[in-house]
């Protein structure tokens, strides 16, 4: 085409690997691709207008910044500009996970410059923000092109976030040479993992924003020549990015999107070549994450608020998650298991659930609004909230209809609607849940569907010993890569024991610490202490039956045990350990003692659940006295006691019923772990 193409896009870094590719395809002249933006000097900028200006310049790549300039469209309007390319065009949508308010004014800027044929383009775009893209550019009628979101080389899993540092840098040890990336939501994460990382022996280097540009080109440089294997950072890091063996992406945040995550995984495996993609998951994290939205206007809030419970859904899942990944991106997966995620290579049980997908869509057809998934979970579940009060749902005859079950079940139903098109998202507002015309059939004529049961509300009955293994055995399928044969020894182990000492088997170790076992073959204390949540008390009170165990296993298979494998920690917590245990011994409060470190209360209760796990006791009574019931504490301890299947604080929430908080919860956990499990 005649003149020159005019490619709007969001970062210097982008622009740049671009424009350097484009020149390295036609050596002998540089001036075929440009980029115009802030990082230029007077004379740089020059040799970009002589080259526009006298037709040698094909591709001119600027921010959306630079377009606002009037000496900028001065110089466009004299040019024959062949097309506009809005490339990361998901970031004009306020729906698109990096939202970017100037991309709003690229139309506006065209019609000043001079009309001509407009693409744009992005890699990661649901319907709702694809009609956005259409809307705000003025491009209603253009041609769509969507290729598939499938990567079908990528492993997705997602993994309880209990002590992340130790399963990471034991992945990345069993993965010896291999190119990865670590995402941490903040910069003073990245330094931590980076530096926690090099002192067990591996080579990585922080990338965030907060880095001088410098050294943030040098490490992304040294990642590229292999000089280092693990690059940890913030999303700042990967734009632009094309290197192809990146084997394994960890998020050790939850991303605040499915659009960010899918973005941030689709850096790995860009060779074809088989690669991981592990998430770790705690809710905590997602509390963490509402708590920085607070201070945004309110219609953000409530974006962030959707899309990221849109994460929650997809974290907390059963079903394949690369079916669900498509179906947000507005794309059916046609089979049932893809073989390459964790949810299908470890299959859950499933129930017919008609019946609860009837009641969903009979709500949903009696209201005469419509809602979103959270509202809907509520009121079937029989749960009140402000809003659920201020439509007066709480007095529709449907209201607690399903209230055997929670409301994470229904949400999970509700998902599961969404993937069998029975259910779906109104676009232009989004998040609001409509019933389809398949929907509506099934309703008239309901047929079996298969839905996942969800572990934590099917099929569990802490009286029976049988499912006691049932919810260990699923439990132990997420570590995986253990000694199966092993670990059902020292399951059967655990289970004697705990009928000898009237105990719950978690009481004795977790799941956790058993495939650690598994995998590690600990023949001493000390070894047995490196397991994950076995203390050296733990170890002591219940490890000499396991370890005589381990010792016959080893030496009947002649088994070549794996080097020790002990995580060394910075030494930057030290201080904080020490404070905490001479401020319990001298009875300060609870509030004091966080106050003097600058902790929030839930810091403080992070920090002596891991004091209390590595196997110190402390005496809490003091100050449990003071602020719980006394019979409060006798229920809760009763249940750690005699009901738990593990120190779950969200199961114990969900057993307890809305009549302890978590703080009451976690003080008596501490307790009794203090007083019986360590």
């Amino acid at each position: 085409m005649p003149g020159t193409a005019i490619v709007i896009s969001p970062l210097i870094a982008l622009m740049k690997n671009q424009v350097d590719v484009i020149r390295g395809f036609v050596e002998e002249q540089n001036g075929i691709a440009h980029f115009l933006n802030s990082s230029l000097g007077k004379a740089q900028i020059q040799e970009v207008r002589n080259d526009v200006l006298s037709g040698v310049t094909k591709l001119l790549y600027v921010a959306p910044e630079s377009l606002t300039k009037d000496e900028n469209v001065e110089l466009l309007k004299e040019v024959n500009i062949s097309f506009y390319a809005v490339d990361e065009a998901h970031c004009i949508s306020e729906w698109g996970h990096d939202f970017r308010p100037e991309y709003r004014r690229i139309r506006s800027m065209i019609q000043s410059i001079g009309r001509a044929p407009v693409i744009a383009l992005t890699a990661t775009a649901t319907p709702k923000v694809q009609n956005d893209i259409q809307k705000n550019l003025g491009i209603m009628d253009a041609t769509v092109f969507k290729s598939s979101f499938n990567r079908p080389n990528l492993y997705y899993e997602v993994r309880d976030k209990v002590d992340p540092e130790k399963d990471i840098i034991r992945y990345i040890k069993q993965n010896p040479g291999k190119s990865g990336i670590i995402y941490c939501l903040s910069r003073k994460r990245v330094e931590e993992m980076a530096n926690l990382l090099n002192i067990n022996g591996i080579k990585a280097l922080p990338y965030h924003a907060g880095l001088d540009a410098k050294t943030r080109a040098e490490n992304q440089d040294r990642f590229l020549m292999e000089d280092v294997d693990v690059i940890v950072a913030t999303i700042a890091f990967g734009m632009g990015i094309d290197k192809p063996d990146v084997r394994f992406v960890i998020h050790y945040d939850i991303p605040k999107s499915i659009e960010g995550y899918y973005q941030e995984t689709g850096r790995a495996g860009r060779d074809g070549e088989p690669s991981d993609c592990i998430t770790f998951y705690s809710y905590k994290d997602i509390q963490k994450l509402e708590k920085f939205m607070l201070g945004k206007p309110i219609s953000e809030q409530e974006i962030g608020r959707q899309l990221l419970m849109e994460t929650v859904a997809y974290a907390e899942a059963n079903q394949c998650r690369r079916k669900m990944l498509l179906n947000y991106f507005g794309e059916d997966y046609p089979k049932d298991n893809c073989g390459v995620c964790d949810n299908c290579v470890h299959p859950k049980p499933t129930f017919d659930g008609r019946n609860e997908m009837c009641l969903v869509i009979r709500l949903i057809k009696s209201l005469p609004e419509h809602f979103k998934i959270d509202h809907l979970a509520l009121v079937l579940a029989g749960k009140t909230n402000a809003m659920v009060k201020s439509y007066k749902h709480d007095t529709i005859p449907l209201f607690g209809a399903g209230s055997k079950h929670s409301e994470k079940f229904w949400s999970a139903v509700i998902h599961q609607g969404l993937l069998m098109h029975l259910l779906e998202k109104e676009i232009e507002t989004y998040g609001l849940l409509y019933v389809t015309p398949k929907g509506e059939k099934f309703f008239e004529s309901p047929y079996e569907i298969r839905l996942v049961e969800d572990r934590i509300f099917i099929g569990k009955d802490n009286s029976d010993d049988d499912d006691e293994d049932a919810v260990s055995d699923r439990a132990a399928q997420k570590g995986g890569g253990g000694d199966q044969t092993l670990l059902s020894m020292l399951k059967g182990l655990r289970k004697d024991m705990s009928r000898k000492l009237n105990l719950q088997p978690w009481i004795i170790f977790g799941d956790p610490a058993l495939e650690d076992m598994s995998i590690l073959y600990p023949i001493t204390f000390e070894e047995l202490h490196n397991c994950q949540g076995v203390g050296e008390g733990k170890a002591r009170k219940y490890g000499k039956e396991f370890i005589e165990l381990i010792k016959d296993y080893v030496e009947e298979n002649d088994i070549i045990r794996p080097d020790d494998f002990v995580v060394k920690s910075a030494p930057t917590k030290a201080s904080h350990k020490i404070y905490i245990i001479q401020s319990v011994d001298r009875k300060l409060s609870l509030e004091d003692i966080a106050d003097a470190k600058g902790l929030e209360m839930d810091e403080l209760l992070d920090e002596i659940e891991a004091i209390v796990s590595s196997g110190t006791k402390l005496d809490l009574n003091y100050y449990i006295r003071q602020m719980v019931d006394d019979d409060i504490v006798d229920e809760i301890f009763d249940y750690f006691k005699n009901e738990a299947t593990s120190d779950s604080l969200a199961e114990a929430r969900e057993n307890l019923g809305a009549d302890y908080d978590d703080f009451e919860i976690r003080l008596v956990r501490i307790k009794f772990l203090c007083e019986v499990a360590s």
